[in-house]
């Protein structure tokens, strides 16, 4: 990993815990749960994280429902849940689970929003991790329902920074972010050029057609709280594709 050299940091000044609890109350939506009991059918999704063990992100994760997902803009959000024992005793569990948004569940035309169509919008659903979901109800439930809300997420090091793509083509996923999780805008800026505004080319990955090849590269990223971080050479002029790089955090 590169170290950064120099920082500056722009944001709200509030404690994000507060900030999050005045904007975010509970809401009520279902859970289901997929990919087997060590999450492995969880790998991939509509975010580009890829590995989501490697990634850090484990097994308490989640797909959105097209409501919640918001073409991937929601991508990297945590949500605290809790199964509703009021509504369902039967199948519910005590306690609750913090999620991060890795996937996209797509909606099902060819079935009823109450009876398998669990994802079609306007429905506000969450598949869940298998473990995650064992962790709030029974397995043989199949479906529950749950309260849920956006909660501050907590990452370990900085956000990081992976390129992909090929001269011209510069596709840079970016995952480990903390605080509201998902991310907004980025720009980016070679040692040659100014700040470029990067475009959302499919969950977090982050598109520029600049050639920065041969440049250190700054990343500038910008999450839905209103908070923004610039992180300076983060990644070394003699950067390859495929290289990841980790910078400050929020």
């Amino acid at each position: 990993m590169a170290h950064v050299k120099i920082a500056t940091i722009f944001g709200l000044l509030c404690i994000a815990g507060t900030a999050y609890a005045q904007d975010y109350g509970w809401q009520s939506a279902h859970a289901t749960f997929y990919g087997g009991s060590d999450a492995s059918g969880t790998m991939g999704g509509a975010c580009g994280y890829g590995n989501l063990y490697s990634q850090g992100y484990g097994t308490n994760t989640a797909a959105l429902s097209t409501a919640l997902f918001n073409n991937g803009a929601t991508c990297g959000a945590c949500y605290q849940m809790k199964c509703n024992q009021q509504s369902d005793p039967q199948w519910c569990l005590p306690g609750t689970v913090t999620v991060t948004a890795t996937n996209l569940c797509p909606p099902n035309s060819a079935l009823p929003n109450d009876n398998g169509g669990w994802c079609n919008p306007p429905l506000q659903h969450f598949d869940m991790a298998q473990p995650a979901f064992q962790q709030i109800a029974i397995y043989r439930s199949g479906i529950v329902p749950i309260m849920f809300r956006r909660v501050p997420c907590v990452r370990k090091g900085g956000v990081r920074f992976t390129i992909n793509g090929h001269s011209y083509f510069n596709l840079v996923l970016i995952t480990n972010v903390g605080g509201a999780g998902d991310v907004e805008a980025v720009s980016i800026k070679g040692f040659n050029t100014g700040w470029q505004a990067m475009s959302r080319n499919w969950g977090q990955n982050w598109q520029s057609n600049s050639y920065l090849n041969g440049q250190a590269l700054s990343f500038q990223v910008s999450t839905s709280d209103g908070r923004t971080i610039t992180s300076y050479n983060v990644a070394p002029a003699n950067w390859q594709f495929g290289q990841t790089f980790e910078g400050l955090q929020f």
